[in-house]
């Protein structure tokens, strides 16, 4: 484990909702705005890319109160990678699996990716947080 109490962890699984949550939002309004200006696809990427650099910033400093870096920047793609499969793998299972309607699969999908990228973005930002230091393991 990382050392952490339980209530510090619950409070970064919390705070990582909420920075998702603003990251949605700060999406959604800047395709929005893009799409006015620019093809649906480019509108998609820009503003995707721009709301992934904002995750990174609130990320680092309000769920895991750590130092952004290049190295934590470059590697935090790997985040959103993580959710884009397990989501896309979670619409399938959903509803070509299970049968349900395809209109709410991908929420479903999304809230069972929590998890695993909060875990994902918790090893990009704080390495070595869910490792024990040696002095530390009971001998």
């Amino acid at each position: 484990m990382s050392g952490q109490t339980p209530r510090q962890t619950a409070r970064q699984i919390l705070t990582f909702a909420v920075v998702g949550a603003v990251n949605t939002a700060t999406y959604y309004v800047l395709y929005l705005l893009f799409l006015t200006r620019l093809p649906y696809l480019a509108a998609h990427v820009l503003a995707f890319s721009l709301s992934m650099v904002g995750s990174f910033f609130l990320n680092a400093r309000f769920t895991y109160r750590t130092r952004p870096t290049w190295r934590k920047f470059l590697l935090f793609p790997l985040t959103n990678a993580t959710n884009f499969v397990i989501t896309t793998l979670g619409v399938y299972v959903i509803v070509d699996v299970l049968g349900a309607g395809s209109r709410f699969a991908p929420l479903l999908a999304s809230a069972a990716a929590i998890p695993v990228t909060f875990v994902v973005s918790r090893r990009v930002l704080l390495p070595g947080a869910d490792t024990v230091p040696e002095a530390a393991t009971p001998r």
